[in-house]
Protein backbone atom coordinates (compact mmCIF):
# COMPACT_ATOMS: atom_id res chain seq x y z
CA UNK A 1 0.00 0.00 0.00
CA UNK A 2 2.52 2.40 0.83
CA UNK A 3 4.92 2.30 -1.97
CA UNK A 4 1.53 1.93 -4.59
CA UNK A 5 1.42 5.17 -7.19
CA UNK A 6 -1.52 6.49 -5.85
CA UNK A 7 -0.82 6.51 -1.81
CA UNK A 8 -1.34 10.28 -0.70
CA UNK A 9 -0.74 10.00 2.81
CA UNK A 10 -4.00 8.18 3.29
CA UNK A 11 -5.55 8.02 6.55
CA UNK A 12 -7.09 4.62 6.48
CA UNK A 13 -7.34 1.35 3.94
CA UNK A 14 -9.57 -1.26 5.24
CA UNK A 15 -9.05 -4.68 3.62
CA UNK A 16 -12.16 -6.54 4.80
CA UNK A 17 -13.60 -10.49 3.49
CA UNK A 18 -16.89 -12.10 4.83
CA UNK A 19 -16.53 -15.84 4.16
CA UNK A 20 -20.50 -16.57 4.34
CA UNK A 21 -20.93 -14.28 1.00
CA UNK A 22 -17.02 -14.48 -0.14
CA UNK A 23 -17.22 -10.56 -0.28
CA UNK A 24 -13.82 -8.85 -0.77
CA UNK A 25 -14.13 -5.25 0.03
CA UNK A 26 -11.02 -2.58 0.10
CA UNK A 27 -12.14 0.86 1.57
CA UNK A 28 -9.85 3.73 1.48
CA UNK A 29 -10.09 6.52 3.34
CA UNK A 30 -7.88 9.75 1.96
CA UNK A 31 -8.64 12.67 4.20
CA UNK A 32 -11.35 13.47 7.22
CA UNK A 33 -10.15 17.12 7.00
CA UNK A 34 -13.51 18.72 5.79
CA UNK A 35 -15.84 15.88 7.67
CA UNK A 36 -16.51 12.29 6.99
CA UNK A 37 -15.22 10.60 4.13
CA UNK A 38 -17.58 10.41 0.92
CA UNK A 39 -17.32 8.39 -1.73
CA UNK A 40 -19.00 5.76 -3.49
CA UNK A 41 -18.53 2.29 -3.95
CA UNK A 42 -17.61 0.22 -7.07
CA UNK A 43 -17.76 -3.05 -8.23
CA UNK A 44 -15.52 -4.24 -10.58
CA UNK A 45 -13.64 -7.74 -12.15
CA UNK A 46 -9.54 -6.66 -11.07
CA UNK A 47 -6.94 -8.59 -12.85
CA UNK A 48 -5.36 -8.75 -9.74
CA UNK A 49 -6.27 -7.80 -6.22
CA UNK A 50 -3.35 -5.18 -5.90
CA UNK A 51 -4.98 -3.32 -8.77
CA UNK A 52 -8.01 -2.62 -6.97
CA UNK A 53 -6.10 -1.24 -4.20
CA UNK A 54 -4.56 0.82 -6.62
CA UNK A 55 -7.76 1.92 -7.52
CA UNK A 56 -9.52 2.24 -3.93
CA UNK A 57 -6.41 4.68 -3.26
CA UNK A 58 -6.72 6.62 -6.54
CA UNK A 59 -10.66 7.56 -6.21
CA UNK A 60 -10.30 8.32 -2.76
CA UNK A 61 -7.86 10.89 -3.28
CA UNK A 62 -10.18 12.14 -6.76
CA UNK A 63 -13.20 11.85 -4.07
CA UNK A 64 -11.36 14.51 -1.13
CA UNK A 65 -10.35 16.90 -3.99
CA UNK A 66 -14.04 16.80 -5.48
CA UNK A 67 -15.50 17.34 -2.27
CA UNK A 68 -13.00 20.00 -1.18
CA UNK A 69 -13.70 21.81 -4.53
CA UNK A 70 -17.30 21.82 -4.54
CA UNK A 71 -17.27 23.41 -1.03
CA UNK A 72 -18.71 20.26 0.39
CA UNK A 73 -18.22 19.13 4.13
CA UNK A 74 -17.01 16.08 3.55
CA UNK A 75 -13.43 14.39 3.69
CA UNK A 76 -12.69 11.80 0.48
CA UNK A 77 -13.12 8.05 0.54
CA UNK A 78 -14.01 4.99 -1.58
CA UNK A 79 -14.35 1.12 -1.37
CA UNK A 80 -14.02 -1.30 -4.33
CA UNK A 81 -15.90 -4.50 -4.23
CA UNK A 82 -13.65 -6.84 -5.82
CA UNK A 83 -16.16 -9.36 -8.81
CA UNK A 84 -17.28 -11.55 -10.16
CA UNK A 85 -20.03 -11.42 -7.15
CA UNK A 86 -22.64 -14.24 -7.69
CA UNK A 87 -26.08 -12.62 -8.94
CA UNK A 88 -27.95 -15.02 -6.17
CA UNK A 89 -25.63 -13.68 -3.15
CA UNK A 90 -25.87 -10.43 -4.66
CA UNK A 91 -27.75 -8.92 -2.40
CA UNK A 92 -26.04 -10.76 0.86
CA UNK A 93 -22.75 -9.58 -0.53
CA UNK A 94 -23.97 -5.69 0.27
CA UNK A 95 -25.66 -6.12 3.14
CA UNK A 96 -21.96 -7.61 4.46
CA UNK A 97 -20.38 -4.80 2.76
CA UNK A 98 -22.95 -2.62 5.18
CA UNK A 99 -21.67 -4.39 7.92
CA UNK A 100 -18.16 -3.56 6.83
CA UNK A 101 -19.16 -0.03 6.57
CA UNK A 102 -20.94 0.02 9.47
CA UNK A 103 -17.88 -1.18 11.40
CA UNK A 104 -16.17 2.01 10.62
CA UNK A 105 -18.75 4.18 12.79
CA UNK A 106 -19.16 7.03 10.70
CA UNK A 107 -15.74 7.72 8.89
CA UNK A 108 -17.00 7.05 5.53
CA UNK A 109 -20.33 6.80 4.06
CA UNK A 110 -21.11 5.55 0.66
CA UNK A 111 -23.60 5.20 -2.44
CA UNK A 112 -23.47 4.11 -5.75
CA UNK A 113 -20.47 3.91 -8.63
CA UNK A 114 -19.65 1.62 -11.39
CA UNK A 115 -21.58 -1.60 -11.42
CA UNK A 116 -23.58 -0.66 -8.43
CA UNK A 117 -27.41 0.13 -8.45
CA UNK A 118 -29.82 1.93 -6.04
CA UNK A 119 -31.18 -1.66 -5.22
CA UNK A 120 -27.62 -2.49 -4.26
CA UNK A 121 -27.68 0.27 -1.68
CA UNK A 122 -31.32 -0.91 -0.08
CA UNK A 123 -29.47 -3.74 0.91
CA UNK A 124 -26.58 -1.86 2.20
CA UNK A 125 -28.82 0.41 4.33
CA UNK A 126 -29.86 -2.72 5.64
CA UNK A 127 -26.93 -3.10 8.43
CA UNK A 128 -25.71 0.73 7.99
CA UNK A 129 -27.13 4.39 8.24
CA UNK A 130 -24.12 5.49 6.57
CA UNK A 131 -25.07 5.52 3.16
CA UNK A 132 -26.84 7.69 0.51
CA UNK A 133 -28.16 6.92 -3.26
CA UNK A 134 -31.48 5.36 -1.82
CA UNK A 135 -34.52 6.00 -3.37
CA UNK A 136 -36.07 9.04 -2.90
CA UNK A 137 -39.57 10.85 -3.13
CA UNK A 138 -40.13 13.12 -5.88
CA UNK A 139 -39.13 16.73 -5.67
CA UNK A 140 -36.50 15.41 -3.59
CA UNK A 141 -33.10 14.42 -3.93
CA UNK A 142 -32.17 11.02 -3.86
CA UNK A 143 -31.67 7.18 -5.73
CA UNK A 144 -29.11 6.94 -8.64
CA UNK A 145 -26.72 9.94 -8.73
CA UNK A 146 -25.70 9.18 -12.43
CA UNK A 147 -28.79 11.75 -14.21
CA UNK A 148 -26.72 14.61 -11.74
CA UNK A 149 -23.10 13.75 -12.42
CA UNK A 150 -23.83 13.91 -16.45
CA UNK A 151 -26.16 17.59 -16.08
CA UNK A 152 -22.69 18.60 -14.26
CA UNK A 153 -20.52 17.73 -16.88
CA UNK A 154 -22.88 19.20 -19.41
CA UNK A 155 -22.58 22.47 -17.16
CA UNK A 156 -18.66 21.88 -17.70
CA UNK A 157 -19.16 21.60 -21.09
CA UNK A 158 -20.68 24.62 -22.17
CA UNK A 159 -18.40 26.42 -19.48
CA UNK A 160 -15.63 25.20 -21.64
CA UNK A 161 -17.22 26.30 -24.88
CA UNK A 162 -17.92 29.56 -23.81
CA UNK A 163 -14.27 30.09 -23.33
CA UNK A 164 -12.79 28.12 -25.96
CA UNK A 165 -15.18 28.95 -29.05
CA UNK A 166 -17.12 32.18 -27.80
CA UNK A 167 -20.54 30.04 -27.38
CA UNK A 168 -23.41 30.98 -25.49
CA UNK A 169 -25.01 27.25 -26.46
CA UNK A 170 -23.55 24.10 -27.84
CA UNK A 171 -25.79 23.83 -30.77
CA UNK A 172 -23.97 22.82 -34.11
CA UNK A 173 -20.98 21.34 -32.31
CA UNK A 174 -19.82 17.87 -32.07
CA UNK A 175 -19.42 16.38 -29.28
CA UNK A 176 -17.84 12.75 -28.88
CA UNK A 177 -18.93 10.20 -25.68
CA UNK A 178 -17.02 7.14 -24.78
CA UNK A 179 -18.74 5.08 -22.27
CA UNK A 180 -22.51 4.91 -22.48
CA UNK A 181 -23.00 4.07 -18.72
CA UNK A 182 -25.02 6.06 -16.16
CA UNK A 183 -23.12 9.53 -16.52
CA UNK A 184 -22.46 8.43 -20.22
CA UNK A 185 -26.07 7.72 -21.40
CA UNK A 186 -28.06 10.68 -19.84
CA UNK A 187 -24.97 12.74 -20.87
CA UNK A 188 -25.96 12.03 -24.37
CA UNK A 189 -29.58 12.27 -23.78
CA UNK A 190 -28.78 16.20 -22.36
CA UNK A 191 -26.22 16.82 -25.32
CA UNK A 192 -28.79 15.77 -27.87
CA UNK A 193 -31.33 18.23 -26.20
CA UNK A 194 -29.29 21.18 -27.13
CA UNK A 195 -28.84 20.38 -30.66
CA UNK A 196 -25.43 18.23 -30.42
CA UNK A 197 -24.07 16.33 -33.04
CA UNK A 198 -22.61 13.11 -31.40
CA UNK A 199 -19.99 10.53 -32.00
CA UNK A 200 -20.71 7.91 -29.19
CA UNK A 201 -18.68 4.40 -28.62
CA UNK A 202 -18.87 1.77 -25.79
CA UNK A 203 -17.60 -1.69 -25.17
CA UNK A 204 -21.75 -2.62 -24.98
CA UNK A 205 -22.68 -2.87 -28.62
CA UNK A 206 -26.87 -2.83 -27.21
CA UNK A 207 -26.39 0.50 -25.39
CA UNK A 208 -24.43 2.37 -28.32
CA UNK A 209 -27.35 0.84 -30.52
CA UNK A 210 -30.00 2.64 -27.71
CA UNK A 211 -28.06 5.34 -27.58
CA UNK A 212 -27.89 6.08 -31.30
CA UNK A 213 -31.43 5.14 -32.07
CA UNK A 214 -32.26 7.61 -28.92
CA UNK A 215 -30.10 10.61 -29.80
CA UNK A 216 -29.51 10.19 -33.79
CA UNK A 217 -25.60 9.33 -32.44
CA UNK A 218 -23.31 8.08 -35.03
CA UNK A 219 -20.74 5.54 -33.71
CA UNK A 220 -17.02 5.27 -33.50
CA UNK A 221 -15.03 2.03 -33.09
CA UNK A 222 -14.05 2.56 -29.04
CA UNK A 223 -10.29 2.02 -29.99
CA UNK A 224 -11.09 5.33 -32.34
CA UNK A 225 -13.49 7.34 -30.49
CA UNK A 226 -10.68 9.47 -28.49
CA UNK A 227 -9.20 10.89 -31.86
CA UNK A 228 -12.34 11.92 -33.49
CA UNK A 229 -12.88 14.54 -35.17
CA UNK A 230 -14.87 16.89 -33.10
CA UNK A 231 -14.85 19.95 -31.00
CA UNK A 232 -15.02 18.04 -28.05
CA UNK A 233 -14.03 14.57 -26.45
CA UNK A 234 -16.28 13.69 -23.33
CA UNK A 235 -14.24 10.55 -21.45
CA UNK A 236 -17.26 9.00 -19.73
CA UNK A 237 -15.59 5.19 -18.78
CA UNK A 238 -12.96 4.49 -16.47
CA UNK A 239 -9.99 6.22 -15.84
CA UNK A 240 -6.17 6.45 -17.15
CA UNK A 241 -7.74 6.89 -20.85
CA UNK A 242 -5.45 9.61 -21.24
CA UNK A 243 -2.16 8.53 -22.14
CA UNK A 244 1.04 10.52 -23.06
CA UNK A 245 0.81 8.69 -26.27
CA UNK A 246 -2.84 8.87 -27.06
CA UNK A 247 -2.68 12.67 -26.19
CA UNK A 248 -0.64 13.43 -29.13
CA UNK A 249 -3.54 11.91 -31.58
CA UNK A 250 -6.33 13.31 -29.99
CA UNK A 251 -7.83 16.43 -32.07
CA UNK A 252 -11.09 17.91 -30.19
CA UNK A 253 -10.34 21.02 -29.00
CA UNK A 254 -11.91 20.29 -25.14
CA UNK A 255 -11.47 17.67 -23.17
CA UNK A 256 -14.63 17.42 -20.55
CA UNK A 257 -15.82 14.07 -19.47
CA UNK A 258 -18.00 12.23 -16.02
CA UNK A 259 -14.79 9.61 -15.55
CA UNK A 260 -12.48 10.04 -12.80
CA UNK A 261 -8.76 10.13 -12.63
CA UNK A 262 -8.60 10.60 -16.82
CA UNK A 263 -5.27 11.36 -16.90
CA UNK A 264 -2.72 8.58 -16.46
CA UNK A 265 -0.43 10.92 -15.49
CA UNK A 266 0.10 14.43 -13.97
CA UNK A 267 2.29 14.96 -17.54
CA UNK A 268 -0.97 13.93 -19.27
CA UNK A 269 -2.10 17.14 -18.10
CA UNK A 270 0.67 19.50 -19.48
CA UNK A 271 0.67 17.92 -23.04
CA UNK A 272 -3.12 19.01 -23.21
CA UNK A 273 -2.20 22.59 -22.17
CA UNK A 274 0.67 22.95 -24.67
CA UNK A 275 -1.24 21.78 -27.42
CA UNK A 276 -4.20 24.25 -26.77
CA UNK A 277 -6.58 21.85 -25.57
CA UNK A 278 -8.38 23.28 -23.23
CA UNK A 279 -9.09 20.48 -19.83
CA UNK A 280 -11.66 20.59 -17.24
CA UNK A 281 -10.66 18.77 -14.61
CA UNK A 282 -12.71 15.51 -13.88
CA UNK A 283 -13.30 15.82 -10.29
CA UNK A 284 -14.31 19.88 -10.69
CA UNK A 285 -17.21 19.08 -13.26
CA UNK A 286 -18.34 15.16 -11.70
CA UNK A 287 -19.61 16.24 -8.89
CA UNK A 288 -23.12 16.38 -9.63
CA UNK A 289 -23.54 13.08 -8.05
CA UNK A 290 -21.45 13.49 -5.15
CA UNK A 291 -23.46 17.36 -4.83
CA UNK A 292 -27.07 15.24 -4.39
CA UNK A 293 -25.92 12.38 -2.54
CA UNK A 294 -24.62 14.68 0.11
CA UNK A 295 -27.70 16.55 0.33
CA UNK A 296 -29.51 13.63 0.60
CA UNK A 297 -27.20 12.10 3.41
CA UNK A 298 -27.78 15.55 5.15
CA UNK A 299 -30.93 15.91 4.72
CA UNK A 300 -30.74 19.10 2.43
CA UNK A 301 -32.34 17.62 -0.46
CA UNK A 302 -34.80 20.00 -1.62
CA UNK A 303 -34.71 19.55 -5.65
CA UNK A 304 -34.56 22.83 -6.76
CA UNK A 305 -31.46 23.64 -4.42
CA UNK A 306 -30.09 21.08 -4.97
CA UNK A 307 -29.67 21.45 -9.17
CA UNK A 308 -29.03 25.35 -8.13
CA UNK A 309 -25.77 23.69 -6.62
CA UNK A 310 -24.82 21.52 -9.19
CA UNK A 311 -25.38 24.37 -12.31
CA UNK A 312 -23.08 26.49 -10.28
CA UNK A 313 -20.66 23.99 -11.40
CA UNK A 314 -20.29 25.87 -14.81
CA UNK A 315 -19.32 29.14 -13.02
CA UNK A 316 -16.63 26.98 -10.62
CA UNK A 317 -14.76 25.81 -13.49
CA UNK A 318 -15.22 29.05 -15.50
CA UNK A 319 -13.45 30.77 -12.71
CA UNK A 320 -10.31 27.75 -13.24
CA UNK A 321 -10.04 28.41 -17.11
CA UNK A 322 -10.25 32.39 -16.60
CA UNK A 323 -7.05 31.99 -14.14
CA UNK A 324 -5.42 29.30 -16.51
CA UNK A 325 -6.06 31.69 -19.34
CA UNK A 326 -4.50 35.04 -17.13
CA UNK A 327 -1.19 32.76 -15.42
CA UNK A 328 -0.56 30.45 -18.13
CA UNK A 329 -0.74 27.39 -15.76
CA UNK A 330 -2.35 24.19 -16.35
CA UNK A 331 -6.30 24.06 -15.52
CA UNK A 332 -5.28 20.55 -13.89
CA UNK A 333 -2.73 22.11 -11.99
CA UNK A 334 -5.19 25.04 -10.58
CA UNK A 335 -7.83 22.75 -9.66
CA UNK A 336 -5.37 20.46 -7.73
CA UNK A 337 -3.54 23.51 -5.98
CA UNK A 338 -7.41 24.61 -4.86
CA UNK A 339 -8.12 21.34 -3.22
CA UNK A 340 -5.50 20.58 -1.42
CA UNK A 341 -5.50 24.53 0.27
CA UNK A 342 -8.97 23.85 1.06
CA UNK A 343 -7.59 20.38 2.35
CA UNK A 344 -4.83 21.95 4.32
CA UNK A 345 -6.79 24.73 5.56
CA UNK A 346 -9.02 22.60 7.62
CA UNK A 347 -6.91 20.39 8.52
CA UNK A 348 -4.87 23.24 10.65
Amino acid sequence: MFTDAAFDNHERVEFSFDADTGLRTIIAIHSTALGPAAGGCRLWEYNQPEEALHDALRLSKGMSFKNAVAELPFGGGKAVILGPVKEHLRAQVFEAFGRTVQRLSGAYFTAEDVGVSVSDMESVARNTKFVSGLKRDKGSAGGDPSPFTARGVLKGIEAAATIKFGRSDLEGLKIAVQGLGGVGGNLCRLLAKCGVSLVVADINKDVVDKTCQETGAERADISEILYSDVDVLSPCALGGVLTSDNVKKIRAKIVAGGANNQMASIEVGQQLFDKGILYAPDYVINAGGIITVAAEYQGANRMDDVLARIDYIRDRVTRIFEQSMKTGTPTHILADNLARNKIAMASR
